[in-house]
């Protein structure tokens, strides 16, 4: 995960933050069924290697709730690129509100799933492709395989996290972040410019994790905005100074945390989730500013045209937005709602007070040439 801030103090907004535990946020249980739903009605902290848990005190979030929105009814074949230990529990809730509605949920890659829809064309069985990043939704809809979202849905959500015409639409967030050791570093040794981190004393003892598919969106959009040949000298900087490799940003910022390494680069909710197991572990997070070390992008829905139920597929990509969805998704998995009445968990900045650049999320599926050039630099993906 995701996505640049501002500092808790007087200083100008945009600015990195640094985020202290979000279990230390200090607020309220939330109530009812959705206490059900993150886990608070029984203190469960759940798998924290993959998953949060809820936040004590935190109160009942805005948004429309489940109960407010059109039944669902039948079977919905959903594609899922999103983790089976991340979205079961809220599918299954979702199931559980209603006595006639099942999700037959397909689980793999994202960029997998959304190939094989391509693929079989109009014979797909996918009601709604679920993905973890804009990339692979803007693939499906480059290859006009979606279908228009309604109005009342794509206004639950702010115009840049979802498909310009209504192809697909962001469900939660997440933002490119500079996991760092507090031991090692403090508030002023981590430049807020993605293109001042390869000269810094510490680019030797970073971590990346390049075959992880959030880092390959983040070199992308620096690709898009800063051209390729800018892009190659940053990484081959980053590979002079002697970055070292990982198979994904959990273990990048446990490895941060346990000193193995003085910083990284990750999504925000993976420092977030190291935090919930150590709310003493000496890591903090920087943003970088406006730039594609500061990309914020979503995990989102997209209906199939392939859907023998547009109205159901629709409505159940609705459910994805509300209330109880999008505080599961702030306080589970640690991610960003999306919806302006939740709140992102601990000390997150608002998402609409991140400093993230002007950037149009679609352009991260265009993937291949940023492929193409890791492999020139002698990175294997």
């Amino acid at each position: 995960m995701n996505q640049n801030d501002h500092d808790t103090t007087d200083t100008p907004v945009g600015r990195r933050r640094f985020l202290a535990a979000a279990s230390a946020a200090g607020v309220a249980a939330t109530a009812g069924c959705i206490d059900t739903l993150t886990g608070n009605n029984d203190g469960s902290d759940g798998d924290l290697g993959l998953i949060g848990s809820g936040m004590n005190g935190r109160p009942a979030p805005g948004g429309t709730p489940m109960a407010d929105m059109p039944d669902l009814s039948g079977t919905l074949t959903l594609y899922s690129g999103r983790g089976e230990p991340l979205v079961n529990p809220l599918l299954s809730y979702i199931e559980d509100q209603y006595d006639d509605f099942k999700v037959d949920t397909r689980y793999e890659a994202s960029t997998t799933l959304a190939n094989q829809i391509e693929t079989a064309g109009t014979a797909s069985e996918a009601d709604v492709f679920f993905s973890v990043n804009a990339g692979a939704l803007g693939l499906l809809a480059d290859a006009g395989r979606t279908v228009t979202l309604p109005d009342d849905v794509q206004n639950l959500v702010p115009t840049q996290y979802r498909a310009d015409g209504g192809a697909w639409i962001g469900t939660s967030g997440r933002a490119r972040t500079i996991p760092y050791n507090t031991d090692d570093l403090s508030d002023g040794d981590v430049p807020d410019d993605i293109f001042a981190v390869p000269d810094t004393d510490f680019a030797g003892d970073m971590g990346w994790a390049p075959s992880y598919g959030s880092f390959q969106g983040f070199l992308t959009a620096m690709r898009v905005m800063n051209g390729r040949e800018e892009t190659k000298a940053w990484l081959e900087g980053m590979l002079e100074a002697g970055v070292r490799r990982y198979s994904d940003e959990f273990i990048v910022a446990r490895a941060v945390a346990n000193g193995e390494l003085t910083a990284g680069f990750a999504n925000h909710y993976y420092i977030q989730r190291v935090l919930a197991n150590d709310d003493d572990a000496p890591i903090g997070t920087a943003f970088t500013q406006n730039d594609a070390g500061s990309i914020f992008n979503v995990a989102g829905a997209a209906v199939v045209d392939s859907t023998g139920d547009e109205s159901m597929s629709a409505n159940f990509v609705r459910h994805l937005l509300s209330a109880e969805a999008q505080e599961y998704f702030a306080t589970r998995t640690f991610e960003y709602p999306l919806i302006p009445e939740v709140e992102p968990v601990g000390d997150l900045p608002p998402v609409d007070e991140l400093a993230t650049p002007d950037f149009d999320l679609a352009q991260l599926s265009d993937i291949g040439p940023t492929i193409d050039l890791m492999r020139e630099v002698g990175i294997q993906v």
